[in-house]
């Protein structure tokens, strides 16, 4: 019901920024919030930010949210996620998705649906 393609990925040298979008298509009347969850080797997978239909923002982590922002343009079905100051340890695959809801830090990321996925690598 919900399609999430994502963009914006590659090689970034660390205190870089990179601005991530994934452009969301809903097969559904239901609004969806949008987030993105990231997943480097060796390591769970980690929630990033989400943004639900009515713009609420649910942060993951205080070492992400003071350094990336997440917005969402739902004229262009597309929510961005611009990422600055990144550090080695940023380097994932990100993946953008969807529910009704964002879910909670606490709870497990059970998101309902998941793009392909971009590779965010920061290296010197």
């Amino acid at each position: 019901q919900v399609e999430l393609v994502e963009s914006g990925g590659g090689l970034v040298q660390p205190g870089g920024s990179l601005r991530l979008s994934c452009e969301y298509t809903l097969f559904t009347s239901e609004k969806h919030a949008i987030g993105w969850v990231r997943r480097a080797p060796g390591k769970e997978q980690e929630g990033v930010l989400c943004i639900s239909d009515r713009h609420h923002i649910t942060t993951y982590g205080d070492s992400m949210s003071n350094r990336f922002t997440i917005s969402r343009d739902d004229a262009k079905n597309t929510v961005h996620l611009q990422m600055k100051n990144l550090t080695p340890e940023d380097t994932a695959v990100y993946y953008c998705v969807a529910d009704k809801f964002c879910y909670a830090p606490t709870s497990y990321l059970g998101y309902k649906y998941w793009g392909q996925g971009t590779q965010v690598t920061v290296s010197s």
